[in-house]
């Protein structure tokens, strides 16, 4: 088992280094354990993240490595570090825990202490046992039988259940300390984000784009936000709940930064240049020609899109199509195949529920026909873009993008 204290692609809060015992949280890695030689970059990467979400926690922190699992403790509750881990992508589960010595006395009044309060409920326990260190005196089994044996001697108001117990306590037996756990509280899995490359989502005020963000974030990907909104003819309503969203999603990550960019004047352009039944599908392919443009200047390698297939006439498969004829970037689509009940679902179990369902004035309803049309033709398309000078309508909605990091000032 080795300890860190330092970052590498992040600079890490002030360290201390690990006190012998006390509560401390177990961190199981998630995908990450199905990774071959170069295992450890995607570690190192993991470990950067949790040191970004540490930052401001109160206290130093310490961090250490076992196979497929990482260890986090300091002088911090642990309940604020188990907050703090589970914004983690890459974790599978956090374990709060305790940090004993490898003794079988010192693990069975560790465990003792943990099921305490168990007993005045009268539930059922369960130990189970892995030795990292098998040069431990007894094996795994062994050990299971005696600390239980010793636990319902303690606290004879207990019952053992091996098959469905209420509390099952976890021994973990390395070396030289010993991890007793609890409890199992679920993480977000995925792969650490930045270990797939940056993307630039497009991020509307409704439900799908940032449970789209959040998706694509859980597949490794460094999210940065661009948000397209009908100024000068709408109100600023739609910008304050992308700054809100953009600020929930980077509780998971390490901040991006949000882009506001005005379409209206553009959004205009292409009504007078005849758009008609095609002026959605234009405002679409206008607005991921803007985006890959952006993401050119910022990194970006892919763009990331809210879009379910058929939910909407401009998300039929022809538009679709349509929409990524005009982008440089891949489209990425993480919400496709999914319903809609589906993705509120999901938006409310990350937090973003909320924040979307409040009004705001959508852009993309701005001089919208009362019919949009589901076949949009590429020929037709080309045919009203060709009478605006797109390269010049590109380069001045981005000179006149507003850039803001939501979430920063809560990382530090």
């Amino acid at each position: 088992m080795t300890s860190t204290t330092v970052g590498g692609h992040v600079p890490a809060p002030r360290t201390a280094g690990p006190a012998p015992t006390g509560p401390c949280v177990l961190l199981k890695h998630g995908e990450v354990f199905l990774k071959g030689r170069n295992r450890h970059l995607f570690v190192e990467r993991l470990h950067d993240n949790l040191r970004v979400a540490l930052r401001g926690v109160g206290g130093s922190t310490w961090i250490k490595s076992a196979q497929n699992v990482t260890v986090l403790g300091g002088e911090v509750p642990r309940e604020a570090l188990v907050e703090r881990a589970r914004r983690v992508i890459g974790f599978n589960s956090v374990e709060p825990a305790v940090r004993i010595p490898s003794d079988l006395d010192a693990i069975v009044a560790a465990v003792v202490e943990a099921l305490s309060g168990a007993e005045h409920r009268g539930a059922t326990f369960a130990v189970r046992t892995k030795r990292r260190d098998k040069q431990f005196p007894l094996t795994s089994s062994r050990v299971d039988a005696q600390v239980g044996a010793r636990v319902l001697a303690a606290l004879p108001g207990l019952r053992v259940d091996l098959a469905r117990p209420d509390v099952r306590v976890t021994v973990e037996i390395d070396r030289k300390e010993t991890y007793v756990s609890w409890d199992r509280l679920p993480g977000l899995s995925g792969l650490p984000v930045g270990s797939s490359g940056r993307a630039l989502v497009l991020l509307s005020g409704g439900y799908d784009s940032p449970v789209a963000a959040h998706r694509a974030m859980r597949r490794g990907l460094a999210c940065d936000f661009v948000h397209f909104n009908g100024a000068p003819y709408t109100n600023p309503a739609s910008v304050y709940k992308a700054y809100a969203l953009a600020r929930e999603l980077n509780r998971f990550q390490p901040p991006g930064d949000l882009h506001v960019i005005a379409l209206g004047k553009a959004q205009k352009q292409l009504a007078v240049a005849g758009a008609g039944r095609l002026q959605v599908v234009a405002q679409r392919r206008l607005m991921v020609r803007t985006a890959s443009a952006l993401a050119a200047r910022t990194g970006g390698e892919a763009l990331v899109t809210g879009d379910s297939l058929g939910q909407v006439a401009s998300q039929t498969l022809a538009n679709m199509v349509a929409v990524d004829e005009a982008a440089t970037l891949p489209v990425l689509r993480p919400l496709l195949g999914r319903e809609k009940q589906e993705i509120i679902d999901e938006a409310r179990s990350i937090g973003t529920a909320d924040v979307s369902v409040l009004p705001d004035e959508d852009c993309c309803s701005l001089l919208a026909p009362r019919r949009v049309t589901t076949r949009a033709e590429l020929p037709q398309l080309r045919k009203v873009e060709r009478r605006l000078d797109l390269d010049e309508v590109i380069e001045a909605l981005l000179d006149e993008t507003q850039v803001m990091r939501p979430g920063a000032e809560e990382a530090d």
